[in-house]
């Protein structure tokens, strides 16, 4: 938690609670449905919640965003942006249903009011979003591919609406031909932990 509050100091007692809970509900749920890695669930608030977090780090949604988190997993980094963003809707949708019963029991117990959850495959989601977040683990281009039919044409945030996906390692070659449409941050340049030496916060206009 001290991790947290380090880098987002002005958090209400409820998002605190919120925040500091989340690790024995993690650590619960996942000795059930294993949806992090055993070796790194100590390392939940770093590799996961702060990492989630580096996309508040480059845009402050306004209130009413609509947000869809695509392959959330266990719930990122969609249920910690939630937490921080209480006036924007997430949409979390994932393609193992037992991952989003996950993040939906975990959205649930903290009392999150902004969450809600789909078991489908990216393609079967209809619905239109300003945003679509992602920890990306597909190439830019499968990812836009998929998610251009859910982008709205109504923009409210000083970022254009978009894809804002967290990815590590050389995305140069990954990010050409979008290159007029893409930003980048490095999140070594925000976060001062190792973790974070090759990580980046990418965000592309759709």
């Amino acid at each position: 938690m001290e991790l947290i509050l380090k880098y987002f100091p002005d958090l209400t007692e409820k998002q605190k609670e919120q925040f500091a809970a989340l690790y024995d509900l993690y650590l619960d749920w996942n000795s059930k449905i294993n949806v992090i890695s055993r070796k790194d669930i100590e390392n939940l608030y770093e590799h996961h919640v702060l990492h989630s977090l580096g996309i508040a780090k480059v845009v402050c949604f306004k209130p009413g965003t609509q947000i869809m988190d695509l392959g959330t997993g266990g719930g990122f980094p969609g249920i910690p942006l939630a937490i921080l963003f209480p006036e924007v809707e997430f949409h979390l949708v994932d393609s193992i249903g037992k991952k989003v019963r996950v993040a939906t029991e975990i959205a649930n117990s903290i009392g999150l009011e902004n969450v809600t959850s789909r078991h489908a495959r990216a393609e079967e989601e209809k619905r239109i979003f300003d945003f679509v977040v992602s920890r990306a683990v597909m190439p830019l281009s499968n990812l836009l591919k998929i998610i251009r039919k859910n982008i709205s044409a109504k923009q409210q945030n000083a970022l254009p609406n978009g894809l804002i996906c967290l990815k590590g390692g050389e995305l140069e070659q990954e990010a050409m031909p979008f290159k007029n449409k893409t930003t980048m941050w490095d999140l070594k340049d925000i976060f001062e932990e190792d973790f974070f030496s090759t990580k980046k916060v990418v965000h592309v206009a759709v």
